[in-house]
């Protein structure tokens, strides 16, 4: 498998455990401060990620050199996810997952700022294809509801934090100097932690852990465990081997695979329509698969 391909494999599975962020983050939203809740993923995660780079590369002296990348990368990381949270208190998960599929364009323009990616006309192609046909899964194959995109306060709160987390995706290849992707996870992740820390100093006091219900739990390992380390790193890894569009143009499959952990976690079936939403996303994704002329 080539370079390219496994960065391609990685933002698949990027996309799969980012969907079940956005279930089981509804479901915890409301019974604790997101600014807490992310204190305590960032450091777990910290923790697994900064243990799985010891048995393996090391934390090499090296990787300390500019130390001021890792508190931008984890500024933007941590305003992402405390503003998803936030955004999850009144919006729904399908539709925050809408929201979502608006960062592959502000992606593709911080690239190009940032980097001088250019997006070719087969990829802009694509990035439209996936955005309607992820926002034709997220209305429900409902044409009325599709045309109307009525937007709440939560999505305009998420959608602050799809900016966010657009600038971030292109900043870590501006900011990489061949650190390996673990490495610079955990790093990135120290710099988040130092950051909420003083953001949530407040709540993480008067949160009362021990009496926090069992969904909450279940929210923060899930995301400190696979939609924090294991995604962090599968987007650094693909950062690193794919244009900032092509990484971000996989959130066009979370809104697909936030109804199948909908339905895992006993929501309602969409209508049988909404399948056309997902060809259209997976023909988005099989041209940019296709679009090589600027996968470096």
């Amino acid at each position: 498998m080539t370079p390219t391909a496994r960065g391609h494999a990685a933002m698949l599975l990027f996309s799969v455990l980012v969907a079940g962020s956005f279930s089981l983050g509804s479901l915890a939203a409301n019974e604790i401060s997101p600014a807490a809740l992310n204190a305590m993923r960032f450091v777990i995660a910290a923790i697994v990620v900064g243990a799985v780079a010891l048995l393996t590369t090391g934390l090499p002296r090296s990787a300390m050199t500019a130390p001021w990348r890792y508190l931008v990368l984890g500024g933007f990381l941590a305003t992402y996810f405390v503003l998803m949270f936030e955004g999850l208190k009144t919006a729904q998960p399908v539709s925050a997952a809408a929201v979502f599929t608006l960062t592959p364009f502000i992606s593709a323009g911080v690239g190009y700022l940032l980097l001088r990616q250019i997006l070719t006309r087969r990829m802009a192609i694509a990035l439209t294809f996936g955005a309607i046909g992820a926002l034709w899964v997220i209305f429900k194959a409902d044409f009325g509801a599709f045309i109307a995109f009525e937007v709440g306060q939560g999505e305009i709160i998420f959608f602050i934090g799809c900016v966010s987390h657009a600038v971030y995706t292109p900043l870590i290849r501006k900011l990489n100097r061949g650190e390996p992707p673990v490495v610079f996870t955990f790093f990135t992740m120290l710099g988040g932690i130092g950051l909420l820390v003083v953001w949530a100093w407040s709540d993480l006091w008067s949160t009362g852990w021990t009496s926090l219900p069992a969904i909450v739990w279940v929210t923060i390992l899930y995301v400190a465990l696979a939609a924090s380390a294991v995604t962090f790193v599968l987007v650094q890894y693909a950062s690193l081997r794919l244009p900032s569009s092509k990484v971000m143009a996989y959130t066009y499959l979370v809104p697909s695979w936030v109804i199948l952990w909908e339905l895992a976690l006993g929501g309602e079936a969409p209508p049988a329509l909404v399948i056309v939403g997902v060809v259209l996303t997976v023909a988005a994704l099989v041209m940019l698969l296709k679009d090589q002329s600027s996968s470096s």
